[in-house]
């Protein structure tokens, strides 16, 4: 695949994944991503989208300050 950005050449990795939403951050350890290996774009298919969407929603209202999980079927 190639990147949106600058044309290079896309590599799957497991990335990091951190927002800031309501002075609350939340961060997943081991998403599947693809990223460029010229310009470290980070970009995600539509179901770890989904999927990142659900467990940012699902720990909105559980979190006081800060948390960290892993993408679920992921190793650690």
């Amino acid at each position: 695949m190639i990147c949106l950005m600058c044309k290079g050449r896309l590599i799957d990795k497991l990335t990091t994944f951190m927002v800031d939403i309501e002075n609350s951050i939340i961060i997943i350890k081991n998403v599947p991503s693809q990223v460029c290996d010229q310009c470290g774009e980070i970009s995600y298919t539509h179901d770890v989208s989904r999927q990142i969407e659900r467990i940012v929603n699902s720990l909105r209202s559980s979190i006081t300050e800060i948390a960290v999980v892993s993408y679920p079927g992921e190793a650690a």
